[in-house]
């Protein structure tokens, strides 16, 4: 593995590394060496051709210079060396430096390698920042500049969206064919991409001109050749371009009509004109001639509008010599030793010996220890550089194996793109199919489920929420068990303490008792001592008195003996129990220190436990609020997000006001009216979900439900009520445009105040209220009045308005032929001749009508047998009351505009007419024809047998309406006399005031004219607002009384809406025109 192997763009950059650090003074010079070297083993004619091509001197880049770089690039795959080195290149500094890096950079990308495109786009905020630079200065070759950054910008995005086209723009027809695609939207957008393409190109090669004398001197001067060196480039791609547009033209016009693209063929003359300018002034300079072959265009363009002229267009080829090749010998950038190799050692000395001489015996002078030592600094040096250079590649090695491992993980990532790209393409066709199937059918349905959903998720979130504050809770309560059980426990060892106490003082109490009692004893014994003693003495006395009595005596003595002995014992005994006590007293004095001891330690664990509870309690109710807190934020974020959704809903809904492309949506005020009741029932809600927000704002759910559902009603309604102003009167369609603008703005603000916690509190839902009022009212304005009879008579009045035209048509016939033979007995010559030609144009017409009627009338039962499936033919009828209300109002049309024709002729035949009613009621009948033939072919199959027929009659009533005006208007001007003007016998004077009485009478006519035309115009707004305000053909104007249907009256009848057809959806339009059918309007 060599240095070739190794991934350029790291070389380049650790050798511009150890190049800035080597001028800061920091650098190692052996390091910058190795880098250098490296560098030049690399890329050695590419790193030195760059800095040759790309310097400040004002001549033309030369082409080996060229050469090499694109070479380079298909050497490395890429451009990271050429953009390695441009981006240290000092482009703000000089205008020249920067026009040569364009010219330089137009080159790679049109001959480099394919993966030049892709590196230049990484790099497309440095061009651009160079061409706004110099395009702020007033600098000639700074503007040049500017605009080719322009140009350079344009090219590298129009490859990235075409990956077909090469930067060399050589494709073939069938490559062409390919990339343009059959739908012709794609067609007209890539060609609208090519003009913007060439007028790049050409803008830069005007601003070139510009600058320079197109003498034949300045284009031999080297600042002449510097300006006009790149475009050569920019007749090679011009070439290619101006092939692509013809071609795609031709396709355009062969698949659009020419009014559509009037716009194309503007530009492209104004582009082949520069074109062909630029290339004749570029023919004519000498600097061109030797270097490329340029082609002529034709002196004038192509003819779309025929398309026999694509087999005339010659494409145009440029032709560049071959040149023959230059070497020259790459510079070394840095010389890195001066050493000999290693194997020159023995030649250089014997080259010494033979100069010099051998050395003279064993002495050494001081020049060849000098040369010695020199000798071995150079090989310690070698093989330091040796080492270095084997070090550099194991480091070389290892890092072509990290280049690869990440050049695998690239592809590796670039397939999971293109993966990835394809799959959201076909999840985008899926999204695309779903949303079309969704709004095609079920769509109130769908919203609904959808703000289920989200609600559901809401009262999930809730409920979790709620479980979390349940515990919460419930823990606060075991908590307040525990602390009251605790505090309990405190209590009975207070307690406890208490009743130890009351023993205590009750053993005291005792103790002292007993003492007392103790000593009553012994105070009554010493009391008995007392007495017995005296009586002891007494007895002594008497002893001594009655010692004779001795005898009598003996057994008093005893007993008194015996119960003194018994005292003593008594006394004993007092004495033990004295001590018994004491003992007693001593033990009860000890137990009570201990329990004292014992209270004194639970009461201070108790305390340490109460401490350690009420923390844990505080921690508790912290995060308890924390919750609270998080809980509220939770709520308020889901409602901001819903309210953010909404105002994305909003705003499509508004923008689609100002679509052109929504122009063709139309709707019916019937669902407008409908949409709007929902939506202000919406605003109820939205109102009430509001003030319990405001109330508990831990609670959200109703708010966003309420909010969800009334952004999408609003929208819809926004939606319907711009598609119903599509078919309303002028002013209508203005103010509910208006009320519809106002709706959107007023939700708007309110949606964008439940985003702000601060401004929730004064959002005002009711404000909405009005303008959605204001478009129910318009709505039910624009609704069209109920018929006088009831939908289940629709049928039966279809089948007699039918009949009766049938009738009055066949009248019209016989009445014409009673005329046209009274004719022939009152009249004669001329008059007879006329009267018979128009009576005859007449029958044709009416026999005409009379077959469109019958083909009308089997059209309308196949509709009907088609259509009405398990309904009965009045259900039907019912059910499509708008469509019916159409056919019954152009029967009626029919049948009136016969009785007129025929009412017409018969008072020209008589003279007491006026040729003219006879052409308005042609013309009348013709339109009326067309209404019931638009009328029947609303509901028809475009494969049926009876339409076709239809149409052909409708045809066939055209021509024979034509007939009868041609007639009409021949026998006027054969029956009425001219008169002949005789200017025989008048005086100048005379003449002149003739002439100015002819003026005067002009005048007035004229005026009259105008007047006439203006009073119809009115008569037609109010036939107009007639047929729209009553919307059936069976009332009449106020103050008169209603007729029957079938009754023939000589006024013609108020024209009923025609129906609706509503558009089909986007996915449903014809993929070859790309144009929605118009609806049927109100004549």
């Amino acid at each position: 593995m060599g240095l070739a192997d190794v991934c350029p763009r790291r070389v380049v950059e650790r050798c511009l590394v150890s190049t800035r650090a080597f001028h800061r003074g920091k650098g190692c010079p052996v390091c910058l060496g190795v880098a250098v070297s490296e560098l030049c083993l690399l890329c050695p004619s590419q790193a030195i051709s760059i800095s040759k091509a790309i310097n400040t001197q004002e001549a033309p880049v030369k082409e080996k210079h060229a050469r090499r770089i694109i070479l380079g690039t298909h050497h490395e795959k890429g451009a990271f060396t050429f953009w390695s080195y441009a981006i240290g290149l000092p482009l703000p500094s000089s205008s020249i430096l920067s026009w040569k890096f364009c010219h330089v950079l137009h080159k790679v990308l049109r001959d480099g390698h394919p993966n030049v495109l892709h590196d230049c786009q990484r790099y497309r905020s440095n061009i651009r920042e160079i061409g706004e630079l110099w395009g702020h200065l007033h600098d000639r070759y700074g503007q040049l500049v500017n605009v080719y950054t322009k140009l350079l910008l344009t090219k590298i995005s129009f490859h990235l969206k075409h990956p077909q086209f090469p930067a060399g723009l050589e494709v073939t027809d069938e490559v062409l064919e390919k990339a343009a695609g059959t739908d012709i939207n794609d067609i007209f957008q890539l060609t609208v991409e090519m003009f913007d393409y060439m007028d790049c190109e050409l803008k830069l090669s005007e601003s070139v001109f510009r600058q320079l004398n197109t003498a034949i001197a300045v284009s031999q001067m080297s600042s002449g050749q510097c300006r006009l060196a790149p475009l050569i480039q920019v007749i090679q791609d011009c070439s290619h371009l101006y092939h692509y547009t013809v071609k795609l033209m031709f396709r355009l016009h062969s698949c659009l009509p020419a009014d559509t693209l009037q716009g194309h063929r503007d530009r492209f003359h104004e582009q082949f004109h520069s074109l062909r300018n630029f290339f004749r002034r570029a023919s004519d300079m000498l600097y061109f001639k030797r270097l490329i072959q340029i082609p002529r265009l034709p002196e004038g363009p192509p003819n779309f509008l025929r398309a026999s002229a694509l087999a005339e267009h010659i494409k145009p080829v440029v032709v560049i010599p071959e040149e023959a090749p230059e070497d020259e010998e790459p510079e070394n950038l840095i010389e890195i030793s001066t050493a000999p190799p290693a194997g020159e050692p023995a030649v250089v000395a014997d080259l010494f010996d033979q100069t010099f001489g051998p050395p003279n015996g064993s002495m050494k002078d001081d020049r060849d220890l000098q040369i010695e030592t020199l000798k071995r600094e150079v090989e310690t040096l070698r093989a330091e550089l040796e080492k270095i250079r084997l070090e550099a590649q194991r480091y070389i090695s290892q890092l072509k194996g990290q280049v690869n491992t990440l050049e695998a993980e690239l592809e590796e990532q670039r397939k999971q793109k293109q993966k990835a790209l394809v799959d959201n393409e076909q999840l985008r066709h899926e999204l695309a199919q779903l949303r079309a199937a969704q709004l095609e059918g079920e769509r109130n349905q769908g919203l609904r489920e959808e703000a289920e959903k989200k609600a559901s998720v809401t009262e999930a979130r809730y409920t979790k929420l709620k479980e979390q504050h349940s515990k919460l809770i419930a823990t606060h309560a075991e908590l307040l068990r525990k602390n009251a059980d605790t505090a309990k426990q405190l209590t009975a060892k207070q307690q406890n303490q208490e009743e130890v106490a009351r023993v205590k003082e009750q053993l005291v109490f005792q103790m002292e008792q007993v003492k007392r009692e103790s000593e009553m004893k012994l105070e009554e014994q010493s009391d008995q001592l007392e007495k017995l003693r005296r009586e002891l003495e007494a007895k002594s006395g008497e002893l001594v008195r009655v010692q004779q009595d001795l005898s009598r005596t003996e057994q008093s003595g005893s007993e008194l003996s015996s119960r003194l002995d018994v005292l003593s014992a008594e006394k004993e005994a007092l004495s033990s129990a004295v001590r018994q006590q004491e003992a007693d007293l001593q033990a009860a004095q000890s137990l009570v220190q201990e329990k004292e001891a014992a209270l004194s330690q639970e009461q201070q664990r108790h305390s340490q436990e109460r401490a350690e509870l009420q923390g844990r309690l505080a921690d508790k109710e912290s995060r308890e609020q924390g919750l609270q807190q998080r809980l509220l934020d939770e709520q308020f974020e889901v409602l901001r997000r819903s309210a953010a959704e909404a105002e994305r809903i909003l705003q499509d809904a508004v923008g689609k006001l100002d679509d052109p492309l929504h122009l063709r949506c139309t709707s019916s005020p019937d669902y407008l009216v409908s949409r709007a009741q929902v939506a202000l029932d919406a605003v109820s809600a939205l109102e009430t979900g509001h003030a319990q927000y405001l109330t508990s704002r831990s609670d959200a759910s109703a708010l966003v439900a309420a909010l969800t559902q009334f952004s999408h009603l609003a929208a819809d309604t926004i939606i319907n009520g711009s598609a119903t102003s599509h078919l309303a009167p002028t002013d209508p369609a203005d103010r509910l445009i208006d009320a519809c603008r106002e709706c959107g703005a007023r939700a708007l603000e309110l949606v964008g105040q439940l985003q702000d916690q601060q401004a929730v509190q004064q959002a005002q839902p009711d404000r909405v209220r009005s303008p959605l009022q204001a478009i129910l009212q318009l709505g039910q304005e624009l609704k069209p009045k109920s018929l006088d009879v009831r939908q289940e008579e629709l049928g039966a009045l279809v089948d007699k308005e039918m009949a009766a035209t049938s009738s009055a048509i066949e009248e019209a016939v016989r009445r014409i032929e009673d005329m046209m033979n009274q004719a022939r007995h009152a009249s004669s010559g001329v008059k007879l001749e006329v009267n018979e030609r128009i009576l005859k144009s007449c029958t044709d017409l009416m026999k005409a009508i009379r077959l469109l009627v019958t083909t009308s009338t089997s059209l309308q039962k196949e509709i009907v047998e088609s259509g009405r499936g398990a309904a009965t033919q009045q259900e039907f009828y019912a059910k499509n009351s708008r469509w019916t209300e159409g056919l019954i109002s152009a029967s009626k049309a029919v049948g009136w505009g016969a009785t007129q024709l025929v009412e017409s002729a018969d008072k020209v035949v008589l003279h007491t007419g006026k040729y003219e009613e006879l052409i308005v009621c042609s013309h009348e009948i013709a339109a009326s024809t067309a209404q019931l033939v638009a009328a029947s072919k609303v509901k028809a199959n475009k494969d049926s047998r009876h339409l076709s027929r239809l149409q052909e009659c409708s045809r066939t009533v055209n021509v024979m309406a034509a007939n009868v005006v041609a007639s009409t208007k021949s026998g006027q001007e054969q029956i009425e006399e001219r008169d002949t003007m005789d200017f025989s016998g008048m005086s100048l004077i005379k003449l002149k005031k003739q002439e100015m009485e002819t003026q005067v009478r002009v005048l007035e006519l004229e005026k009259t004219l105008e007047a006439e035309r203006v009073r119809l115009g009115e008569l037609r707004k109010q036939h107009y607002a007639l047929a729209v305000g009553v919307g059936t053909p069976g009332e009449e104007e106020p103050g008169q009384p209603s007729t029957a249907p079938h009754s023939g009256t000589s006024r013609k009848p108020p024209l009923a809406q025609k129906p609706s057809v509503a558009p089909r959806q986007d996915h449903q339009l014809d993929k070859k025109d790309g144009v929605c059918p118009a609806q049927l309007m109100n004549s």
